[in-house]
């Protein structure tokens, strides 16, 4: 008997947790499809940038990035790639472009951050009123600098465009619904956000910054999710990111088996390195300071990725059934059931209204399959987490 209410207590409050993620994500996506909110800041004048572009072996696709980004910069803007630990032709493509270019080599210190901090530092002598950061394998939509430069200016806030990954038209059916997951990350969910008059967090490229606030941030370190750090540090200081949903950047997925994997687990590991180390001590922040921006990215940042989110809401629904059919306690089966129906409505809501254009909704039911080829990611997660940034291989 006392087994049985210890399991009943404990599988409710792991159930009411999910719960709890899975209500964040079903009001964000219902205030994005939805389609109205609060009233959106105005854009301001258009300022002189700097755009820093960190490029790690990125000779392939750099002239694409640079040309992108080229057309939409006025006089006195300047492009600036930081060509980071390269073995390749990366910098010389890039002089040949038009960007003005820093070379960094310290093999000791690896990843974007230590990059984007050497860039920091080199516009220091002249620096501009706005930084923007742009990966070197992304295109930027024509007007989206514009659009990212002006909104900063007027709120003196960092402001992130909406960035998505594509798979292509060809691409096998695990890509495809791995491009609506990335879609309802990066696109769905952050406009609900702006439509609920709250910030978002920022996703690594596509990014505006107020000079006085980039040009103090800790860059330089070596941490896998280090965009999503940033914003988190951000909104603790009282500037936390906005949406400008007006603005584009896109980039493709790795095309190799190994590139996919290996981008991947940095973005999800890290996702849940920082969930499971800083979310408590920032949610306590925010409490503390009352700041209200701050509390949002924390409940935001405690979903986890989608994937994962469903095989928690399966688990823990059949772990309550099962539970229900032995002892009857219904309580802890009712909240699991309530998780379920809201992830399932979250799904088919960002489909409907987002990713037909993804895929059928015929795909969209076998993708419920999807989460169990994921599995050995989350699991290695427990036993060989990754913390050291490592660059996907793109072909």
């Amino acid at each position: 008997m006392a087994f049985v209410i210890v399991a009943e207590f404990l599988l409710g409050a792991i159930a009411l947790g999910i719960l709890l993620c899975t209500v964040v994500l079903f009001v964000e996506i219902t205030a994005a499809v939805i389609g109205y909110g609060a009233p959106r800041p105005q854009e301001g004048e258009r300022r002189p940038i700097a755009v820093l572009m960190p490029a790690h072996n990125e000779s392939a696709v750099i002239a694409t990035a640079i040309r992108s980004v080229l057309p939409q910069l006025a006089v006195h803007d300047r492009l600036v790639v930081i060509a980071d630990n390269c073995s390749d032709e990366t910098a010389v493509i890039a002089a040949a472009e038009g960007a003005e270019v820093v070379v960094r080599t310290d093999f000791a210190r690896r990843g974007k951050g230590y990059a984007l901090d050497l860039g920091v530092r080199h516009l220091e002598s002249t620096p501009s009123d706005v930084v923007l950061i742009v990966d070197a394998d992304c295109h930027v939509s024509p007007g989206a600098l514009d659009h990212l430069v002006r909104l900063c200016c007027k709120t003196n806030r960092p402001v992130q465009a909406i960035y998505l990954m594509q798979a292509g038209p060809e691409a096998r059916l695990n890509m495809r619904i791995a491009e609506f997951a990335w879609l309802v990350k990066n696109k769905v969910r952050p406009l609900g956000l702006d439509r609920l008059g709250l910030p978002c967090q920022l996703t690594g490229t596509g990014m505006a910054f107020p000079w006085g606030w980039l040009s103090k941030a800790t860059l330089a370190t070596g941490h896998i999710v280090e965009d999503l750090k940033l914003g988190l540090d951000l909104a603790r200081a009282g500037a936390a990111p906005l949406l400008c949903p007006e603005a584009l950047v896109t980039s493709n997925f790795p095309t190799s088996g190994d590139g996919i994997k290996s981008q991947r687990t940095r973005w999800e590991h890290g996702h849940l390195g920082v969930i499971l180390g800083d979310a408590a001590h920032l949610f306590l922040d925010g409490v503390r300071g009352r700041n209200a921006d701050l509390l949002a990215l924390v409940l935001d940042l405690c979903v986890p990725p989608t994937a994962l989110l469903a095989l928690l809401v399966v688990a823990i629904w059949t772990s309550c059934a099962i539970l229900f059919y032995l002892s009857a306690a219904a309580w802890p089966l009712g909240l699991a059931s309530l998780a379920a129906l809201l992830m399932g409505a979250s799904v088919l809501m960002s489909w409907r209204a987002y990713g037909r254009h993804i895929m059928t909704f015929g795909t969209l039911l076998l993708s419920i399959v999807y989460p169990l080829w994921k599995i050995p990611l989350y699991l290695r997660f427990l036993v060989a987490r990754q913390v050291d940034w490592v660059r996907s291989k793109r072909d």
